[in-house]
């Protein structure tokens, strides 16, 4: 039987965006987002994080660093009994037309091969799947992927009629999504 994922991009979703996040002193928890998780949970989610970090590329951290961070949030989140279940990265830089690496640009977003490694994994049905994003990038990947609910959490980003997606203020609000 095929499961449902709530999909979390990392920076500027879980913890608020101040550029190539590394360290812990820097990493700031996005208000509701435990709850958040901890409800996604009860309603039989997985909870899948899928996050751009090109700052390894850029050399800002090292793959090793980002892997410690990563243990620290998940321990953070299993205290506060809201587990994730598992993180997808992309370590590549943005796509530029000279990069030999297909499978890495295949796997950043906007393209939604994170996504369906996860599916793979964990044999989702995307379409009774959710994806919240803060970033155009991120509802791309999940359009792209067929992922039921794409929700945009960005206050500063304003459309009109935002097509094939919501949009979302606060995290509370994506609640009501996941049912």
């Amino acid at each position: 039987m095929s499961k449902k994922a709530l999909f979390l991009d990392r920076d500027g979703v879980i913890n608020k965006d101040l550029g190539y996040v590394s360290k812990k002193e820097d990493f700031i928890f996005t208000n509701g987002i435990f709850n958040l998780v901890r409800f996604a949970k009860k309603q039989d989610y997985l909870v899948i994080v899928i996050t751009n970090q090109s700052g390894i590329a850029r050399g800002f951290y090292s793959e090793k660093e980002f892997n410690l961070l990563t243990k620290w949030m998940c321990e953070v989140f299993k205290s506060n009994d809201s587990l994730i279940d598992k993180v997808y990265f992309c370590p590549s830089l943005p796509f530029k037309k000279k990069q030999k690496n297909l499978k890495e640009n295949y796997m950043r977003k906007p393209n939604p091969g994170m996504i369906f490694e996860a599916k793979k994994d964990f044999d989702l049905d995307l379409t009774k799947s959710v994806l919240i994003g803060d970033k155009i990038t991120d509802v791309q990947a999940g359009i792209s992927a067929r992922v039921g609910i794409n929700l945009l959490f960005n206050e500063s980003i304003k459309l009109e009629k935002p097509k094939d997606f919501k949009k979302v203020t606060y995290l509370k609000e994506a609640i009501p999504y996941l049912k």
